[in-house]
Order: C-alpha cells, then structure tokens, then sequence
C-alpha cells in the first residue's frame, strides 16, 4: 500500500539564504515600490511566489548538462540535443528556439496575424494578449462558462467553449481567424487543466474549417498528469505519451521552458508549416539571433533539453500536483476563498470574495497581494482588472509555486500568513492608480492606497 505522505522527490544539495525582515521594513518598501510588488527588490522577499517562471531549482542532470554546452553561434550540437528532445514530446517538424515565451509569442503572431484579424483562446495570458494586440489584433477568451466561476469545482474547468467557437467563427468569418490557441494548462482560468477529449474537439473545428490550431504549452506536462488523473482512458498511459497525444491534434505550439521545461530561462516557437517557418526563422535572426541558438547560450538549451524529460517524470508530477493541492485545500478548510478545484503550479485566491467591500476600480487583487506581503514578506501577483483591463472576468491574487524549491513548511507559513490576513480582511483599503504604461501596465504601474 503506497504511503499517504507525498515526499520531495529529491534531496537538496545547495541552499540559499532568504532574508527576514518587519512589517515596520516592509511598509517603507511597500511604499517605495509604489504598492506593486513587481517593484520590490527580490532580496526584501521571504516567499516568493510571484511566478513559476524561471524561478525553479535544476537537477545535477541538468547542471551536468550546462557544462557540454556548445557555445558555437551556428550548427551547435547543443540544439541538436534541444531539438531532439523537443521533437521527442511535442513531434513538430520545425523547432525554432526563443529566449523565452514571450518571444514565440511575438514571432508567431507577427507572422501570422494582421490588422482586423481575431484570435481565440481558451485564455490568453498577459504576455500573449499583449503580442496578439500589439499587430492589431483581438485576443478572444472563449472559456467553458464555469471557467469564470471560482467555486464551481469541473475536473477540466480550463476547457476551451467549443459551441462558443463555432458560433465565433460564423460571426467573424474563417478568413479573419489566422489560427486558434489553447492553453495548457490554463493558466488566467487558475491553472486548470484542459481535456483530451476537449482538446480533440477544439481540433476537430479548427481542421473542419481549415483554421491551425496552436498550444500554449508552458504547463504541458502538469495538464497531462492531470488526464492520467482524471479522464477515462488514460490511467494507464505515461505523462509523455498523453502529451505527445495532445500535441498530434495540432499545427504547432508557443512554449515557455522557464515553467516545464524546468529551467531558468528559454523557449521555442513549432510548426508543421514549411513556409511560416522560414518567415518565422527570418524574423528570429531579425531580432533573436541564429535558428540554431534563437538568443540562448548552447548551455541554456541543453539544460532544456534535460529538463522537459525531467517534467514529465510521474514521481515528480505527483509531488508536484499534490504539494499544491496541500497549500489550497489547508486554506479552504478555513473558508479562504480560492479558484477550485487547486491548479497544477499556483493557488488562486479569490479577491472579490476574500475582499467584497474594496470594488473593483479600487483593485482589490492588488491589496490583497500588498497585504500578504505586508503581513509575511510573501510576493504574489494580481491576476484580475490591474493585469487585464476589463477584459478581467476574475480578480485573482496567484500563489505560483516555483519547482524544487520550497518545503512544506515553507508552504505552512504561506497558509498562516494568509490565514492571519483572513482574519483581519475587514481592515484592507483599495488603491488607485497613480502611473500605467500602454502595454501590460500591472509591471510597472504605480499605485497608492484610497483614503
């Protein structure tokens, strides 16, 4: 009979000191970061859960890996190692490495996307919202209805609506559609997963209208532990192979490796289509560098390579699942409000309903983020109106928990911090904005406390 205590599967072999401070501290630097929790210096933070991107610990496999890195600017061995393992899970034809996500984004949808045209998602994040509308397109959330309702427990409550696609397709017209994303797992819906079965048919309307279909795959591997666990069919089938299931029904995919791909920078752009992968690698030298190395040292894309494999490792992805599952259902034990069921790689706590007195034009996702940093030196992000406009269905305050980096009683004092700030909620004051950019503002916004 298995254990019931889910263990690190890993011992650690390097630590990093983390710096305490006082809330007397914290206010002043609250205050000097005018309230954004972007702008904090990461050595005044205690627990940093801002993101789960770039943020993990990499093996001794991958560091091994960093010292073969081949360094040569073109032909490396280091990205015939990188496209091996890329091809390997994801089975595209073209693999075009990116310093990051972000980068994938704006390559793609500058190649294939123009002024007018619209792009529906199950969600789009900021980043891919931001490139989307940077070339003069609409990114459309076309979410499954309950995807919007926090409490609402699915098992697949990231699912794309596929009648609402089709319905968007008969109004907009198939010519003004350059492709269809979906995002696995979801990550603005609260990290939840996506289906097989929703994904075959989201697949199926985009073949039967001749539209390509596109994955945002930064969480593919925590998506498809979440199939092995949840849907009929594939109890006995391995991480990789859901995945490289999954990845059959489409045309291409935009990646962030800096989540799983289990390192601290890096990504690739793929595609099955000839074409758009020469005006994708034209653009890559453009502004990356070489198709061969895309802005990542050869080390980087060896520590890549090694790392999606390692992603997908079932001990791994049951600790992983499983340690986040620890911090939300601890919480919601005591009536904190969060995004149900627990996502893959964060917690999502509700906002509006955590603070129902602060409205939304006063960001309550902001001030309840400043008020855990205030109150425990935790750093989180607001997923909700400052982040998305009104294009917000939710307003979210993530807990992404980094890979292979903090214990469970590191999550024990998350739970009591947030546990200390429930109780004095009533107390908690909306802010304003005093500065936002054009672009992706919730980076580099200023803000200040209502009076």
């Amino acid at each position: 009979m298995p254990s019931k205590t889910i263990i690190e599967p890993f011992r650690i072999k390097s630590v990093e000191p983390i710096r305490w401070t006082t809330r007397e501290q914290r206010e002043g630097l609250l205050r000097a970061a005018h309230y954004n929790l972007f702008l904090l210096q990461a050595d005044d933070v205690l627990i940093d859960l801002l993101t789960d991107s770039g943020t993990g610990a990499m093996s001794t496999h991958q560091w091994a890996a960093v010292m073969e890195g081949d360094e040569s600017y073109a032909g490396s061995r280091s990205f015939d190692h990188f496209k091996s393992s890329v091809q390997d899970i994801f089975g595209y034809t073209h693999v075009i490495p990116t310093h990051q996500g972000r980068a994938a984004e704006r390559i793609l949808f500058r190649v294939m996307c123009k002024q007018g045209d619209v792009v529906p998602n199950n969600t789009h994040f900021d980043t891919t919202r931001a490139n989307v509308e940077s070339v003069g397109a609409e990114a459309i959330d076309v979410l499954l209805p309950e995807g919007g309702q926090p409490e609402t427990r699915l098992p697949f409550k990231g699912n794309m609506d596929v009648a609402a696609l089709e319905e968007l397709i008969a109004r907009v017209g198939r010519e003004h559609i350059p492709l269809v994303m979906l995002t696995v797992t979801n990550n603005s819906g609260g990290g939840q997963p996506v289906s097989m079965e929703n994904a075959r048919a989201v697949s199926e309307v985009c073949h039967k209208h001749g539209i390509p279909l596109y994955f945002d795959a930064c969480r593919f591997a925590e998506n498809a532990y979440f199939i092995k666990l949840r849907e009929p069919g594939y109890a006995d089938k391995t991480p990789k192979q859901i995945a490289q299931e999954m990845f059959a029904l489409g045309d291409g995919c935009t990646m962030s490796a800096k989540k799983d791909g289990m390192a601290n920078i890096g990504g690739f752009l793929c595609t099955n289509d000839d074409i758009l992968a020469r005006q994708e690698k034209d653009l890559l030298i453009l502004t990356e560098g070489y198709p061969t190395y895309g802005g990542l040292a050869g080390r980087d894309l060896e520590a890549v390579a090694v790392g999606l494999q390692e992603s997908l490792q079932e001990d791994y992805l049951r600790y992983r699942i499983a340690s986040t599952a620890y911090l939300g259902d601890h919480i919601a034990e005591h009536g904190v409000p969060i995004v149900q069921p627990p996502g893959g790689h964060a917690i999502y706590l509700d906002a509006k309903a955590f603070l129902p007195h602060i409205p939304v034009e006063q960001f309550p996702g902001v001030a309840l983020a400043a008020e855990l940093y205030l109150e425990g030196g935790i750093r989180s992000v607001e997923i909700g109106s400052l982040m998305f406009g009104e294009a917000a269905k939710m307003e979210l305050v993530r807990l992404a928990i980094p890979r292979r980096v903090y214990t469970q009683s590191h999550i024990d004092y998350v739970v009591e911090i947030i546990l200390k700030v429930w109780e004095r909620r009533s107390l908690i004051k909306g802010l304003r904005l005093t500065y936002e950019a054009p672009f992706l503002r919730h980076f580099t916004a200023h803000l200040e406390p209502v009076a």
